[in-house]
Order: C-alpha cells, then structure tokens, then sequence
C-alpha cells in the first residue's frame, strides 16, 4: 500500500501579524486547518488526517495563545523534521514594532504577553521568545505594509501547486427577484426585459433548463444582443478578481420568479465559462412554487 504523503504547514508568528488572515487563506487552498493549535495535539491530528480520504493537506495555526507554546514546540518540531512522511514547512509571520503596536490600538485587544503591561513590552518579549523559531521557518513573511488581501496573495503564491490554482472559482447563480436578492453575489444582472415563458401555458411548468423553454428564451434577438454584451464585460474581468486574490466571484442573474429566464441565462454562461474555469451553477429559486399566481 502506498503511503500517503502529507503536506503540513505550522503558521506561527507575531501575535497580530495577520496569522488569522493566513489560516483563512489556506482554508480557500483546500487545507485542513485548526486555529490556535496546542503543540502536543499536533501529531494526532496529522495521524487523523494520514488515514483520511478527503485531503493531504493541513495547515495549523500555532502560537502563544497556546501557553504551553514554549514547552512543547521544540519537541514536536523535531518529530515533524524527522517524518518522512511529511512535507513540512513552517510560515512565520512579522511586522515592525510600530505597526503590531498600531494593530492592537485599532482592535483596543490586550497583547497575550503584556499582562497588566504595556502593549510595546509584551511585542518585545514575544519577539525575543520567537527569534528561534523565526529562525527555523523556511517561510518568513513581514507583513507590515501587506493590505490583508495582498497576504493572501503571497500565501498563494507561495503555498498552491499549479493544479491548485482552481481555488478560484466561479458560482453562476439563478434567482427570482421576487424573493428577494442573493445577499453573497458580487454580480447581479436583470433579465425582466425579455420575453417571458410564463405566458405560455405549455412552458409555465417547465423550467430554463429544459430545451423547450431554453430555446423560447435565447431564440429573442434581444437575448442574443444582452448575452453578448455579458460575457464581453465578464470575460475580461475575470483575471483580474483571481488576481487580487479573490476565492469566490458570485455571478447572479435574475428575473421575476427565478424559473425561466434566468435559469436559462445563468445555465448559458456557466456553460460557457466552464471552458475556462472552475464553475458552480445554482439555481435557488428553479423549483420553488406558491399558490399565489406566479410571473417568472
């Protein structure tokens, strides 16, 4: 039986750093991941994980709110060199004095080690606890003048394999206006001006994914237009949220009741991205019925 190699990654670092925002981004990276991590529950984790079929991947976030934090790690770091069956990196993240002061005074949160100190003296003392374990990590990122989306960025860049890159992903989403807006989409185009299935009482039970009212929809010159004119505005700007480190772009396009013609349009442009990117079609509102009259 083949043994199953397993990529961990330890974040670790300044409190306020931004290790939040890194657990984050390598949960978007299809990790496994546990916040605020006590050293000694390391190696049963990675044991978990070694007999589970769903991923190969963990990211652990461990630091000095685990108070037994200098006892321990030292000793499980030695173990997770040794296993060869680990690809095991450490990501230590840092920022200057000044800015971790100027986090904490924006969050009004206590420094772990500041007790009943000053905020500058608990930085000072973690900084000299962790300048070990600093040295140790083959990824050190300062952080101090990183926007929390440009730190998402360099994680990606440093942490996804090329067949990772999906971990952007598209979800084209179909619904009915009068039940109210999808409050996640980024995108929201109106489809109430075209011609309407709903009048027709051969097609009012069907839905924009079967061919009859598919083809009603599309085969409107106005259809064809208002399609074109869609995918020339989002086709071009889909590099450009992927690049910014954006997950997840909502795409969502509705008409009255969310039966025909949205389904048929949301149905079209997934299709079509498909060919290019990693895609979701919904459709929230597709089988929904009332016994009040319903205009989709």
């Amino acid at each position: 039986m083949e043994t199953k190699r397993i990529d961990l990654v330890i974040v670790t670092g300044m409190s306020g750093a931004g290790k939040t925002v890194a657990i984050q981004s390598f949960e978007d990276l299809g990790y496994f991941t546990i916040d605020n991590m006590p050293p000694s529950l390391v190696p049963k984790v990675i044991e978990l994980v070694k007999h589970s079929e769903e991923t190969s991947k963990i990211a652990l976030v461990v630091d000095m709110r685990s108070r037994l934090f200098f006892d321990e790690v030292n000793v499980i770091l030695d173990k997770l060199e040794s296993n060869q069956e680990l690809n095991f990196k450490i990501l230590f993240l840092d920022a200057t004095d000044g800015e971790l002061v100027s986090r904490y005074k924006e969050t009004r949160r206590s420094h772990p080690l500041a007790a009943d100190g000053r905020v500058l003296d608990g930085i000072k003392l973690e900084r000299e606890l962790l300048s070990p374990l600093k040295s140790l990590s083959q990824n050190v990122v300062d952080t101090t003048e990183m926007t929390p989306r440009q730190l998402r960025k360099t994680i990606s860049e440093q942490f996804s394999s090329t067949e990772d890159q999906t971990s952007f992903r598209i979800e084209i989403l179909s619904f009915g206006f009068k039940y109210g807006l999808p409050l996640d989409a980024d995108l929201v185009f109106d489809v109430r001006f075209l011609p309407n299935p709903y009048y027709d009482p051969a097609l009012r039970n069907q839905t924009g994914l079967d061919q009859e009212v598919y083809d009603y929809v599309m085969e409107h010159k106005e259809s064809e237009v208002f399609y074109s004119h869609l995918t020339q505005l989002i086709k071009p700007i889909l590099p450009g949220y992927q690049k910014e480190g954006k997950s997840v772009l909502t795409i969502a396009v509705g008409c009255t009741g969310g039966q025909h013609r949205s389904v048929a349009f949301a149905h079209r442009l997934a299709q079509e991205l498909k060919n290019d990117w990693t895609v979701n079609e919904t459709h929230r509102d597709k089988d929904r019925r009332k016994e009040t009259v319903n205009r989709s």
